[in-house]
């Protein structure tokens, strides 16, 4: 039989199997103080069982289970709660067999971050968690390409939280970069909620705000800082951040992060960490013109590639060949439908969402802009307002399409087609997510010919074409539309090249 093991003042972790030796037995129900005399006979009528168990001591202990089992190498008070244990040589035991197994059970984690899985409602491991952690937790480091919305913080995060229990000391320790405030916000959100039943802090920097409270949070020593690169840069460069004792990099939406935008912050980061690190990078996509960039930074890595450039299962996606003067009204349209519970509306220009915006309120929708012109403040009353419904329509950019994470959209509507064929797998994955399903709809006018074409060709299908009753199709991109692109998924007679929806 294995059990869950862990020394209270060490947070250390292991598995081990049951001897049969002195412990001390609490019902978990009646935990208080007690002096714990190893040799002492059970008190009658007490409920708390103390003394040797019988050397087999299977069947013994099992019987007492559910109980928390205390293994004493010496006099110890026990105060409350275990936590409160004073002995260096206490091993706390639960028997991790007792209760539904979680599916994580078998990375052999902490007890507290099984406790903070649970409590998130995680009950089994994604397929890119599954497929990453343990090579996280060996230290090695990781490429793992997976679609946007199927866990890759909780992939990360895990294994490096793993680390900080297991050899606990001052951070900085562990440094995540996110390309935008959005998802550093997100991704700090997510690790605090696994190790919400541990004492690891945590303090996340980046720039429009005060730098004031993020300075003073970085004098106590958090173990892990998640931040974009420009203010990490920043204060780096000032001397208020110190890299010296990282352990673990890991860059999220790394083919962004590697935009030469991003490059040379990055570079300049990289050289004040330690040599000696595991470097972790998770990304929707990875574009083969940047695959050598991360090829430099990644040192024998275990690659897990489980993202097709195809758009998830769950998307729902299709296209309207629409003039560009019919754009706002086919978007009315769509909005009104019976299905449109929540939207995403993605703009080319800063300019365009915040004009979009406001003529959608005009128009009675309950709408909001999220463009990078808007100081912190503004973006997170606005994030928080779509997330409580009190917005039903977010108009965004593109830089905000990577940090927005949100359950229950329903729609994304490319008002405008994005910059890249990369950024329309991006765009449309935030609909659809884990698990659910999702509708995206990409409005493509005279102008975008050429990026239908490289789109198809990069996702290896034809985009449905949809008929939306009352909206002729603009006739320029017609021709052009109905050519298959000349990528894998051709010529086996499954693909819906040429297909037509009717609404």
């Amino acid at each position: 039989m294995v059990y869950q093991t862990r020394i209270a003042n060490f947070g250390y972790t292991r598995r081990h199997n049951f001897r049969g030796t002195r412990y001390l037995v609490l019902a978990k129900s009646s935990l208080g103080c007690y002096l714990a005399a190893i040799n002492c006979r059970p008190p009658a009528g007490g409920g708390e069982q103390q003394g040797p168990l019988p050397k087999p001591g299977h069947a013994a202990f099992d019987s007492l289970l559910p109980y928390t089992v205390v293994r004493v190498g010496k006099q110890a008070a026990v105060c409350g709660c275990t936590r409160m244990l004073t002995a260096e040589t206490i091993d706390i035991m639960t028997k991790t067999s007792n209760s539904q197994p979680s599916g994580f059970d078998r990375f052999g984690l902490h007890p507290s971050l099984l406790r903070g899985i649970e409590a998130a409602g995680f009950t089994s491991p994604r397929p890119i968690q599954d497929a990453t952690i343990p090579a996280g937790q060996s230290g090695q480091d990781v490429l793992g390409l997976a679609q946007t919305g199927t866990g890759k913080t909780a992939a990360f995060a895990l294994p490096l939280l793993q680390r900080i229990l297991d050899h606990p000391h001052r951070g900085p320790r562990a440094l995540v970069l996110a390309p935008t405030r959005e998802l550093a916000n997100q991704i700090a959100a997510e690790i605090r909620l696994l190790a919400r039943f541990t004492r690891i802090k945590m303090v996340t920097i980046y720039g429009g705000v005060s730098a004031r409270n993020q300075v003073y949070a970085l004098r106590h020593g958090p173990e892990i800082v998640v931040g974009c690169p420009g203010r990490v840069l920043d204060l780096l460069q000032q001397g208020l951040l110190r890299l010296g004792r990282v352990e673990t990099l890991v860059l999220d939406e790394a083919d962004h992060m590697f935009d030469m935008g991003f490059l040379p912050d990055i570079r300049k980061i990289l050289a004040a960490l330690p040599d000696r690190r595991q470097n972790l990078l998770f990304s929707a996509t990875m574009p083969r013109e940047i695959r050598h960039l991360a090829d430099e930074l990644l040192h024998e890595p275990e690659v897990v590639e489980l993202a097709d450039a195809a758009p998830a299962a769950t998307i729902d996606h299709d296209l309207v060949l629409i003039p560009e003067n019919r754009k706002k009204d086919l978007l009315v349209h769509l909005l009104g439908g019976r299905s449109c519970r929540s939207a995403i509306v993605f703009t080319r220009t800063k300019h365009r969402a915040r004009r979009l915006a406001d003529q959608l309120n005009k128009a009675g929708y309950r709408a909001v802009g999220l463009q990078g012109n808007m100081s912190q403040s503004q973006r997170d009353r606005a994030m928080r307002g779509f997330r409580t419904h009190r917005f039903d329509v977010l108009v965004a950019t593109d830089i905000a399409a990577r940090g927005i994470d949100v359950s229950d959209v329903s729609h994304v509507i490319n008002f405008d087609v994005p910059n890249t064929p990369e950024a329309y797998t991006h765009r449309i994955g935030r609909t659809g997510r884990s698990g659910s399903a999702g509708t995206a709809c990409t409005f493509v006018t005279g102008g975008d010919h050429r990026w239908l074409k490289a789109t198809e060709r990069m996702i290896g299908s034809s985009i449905p074409r949809r008929e939306v009753a009352g909206f002729a199709p603009d006739t320029m991109v017609i021709e052009t539309s109905r050519r298959r692109p000349q990528g894998r998924g051709y010529g086996n007679g499954r693909n819906r090249a040429g297909a037509r929806r009717r609404s």
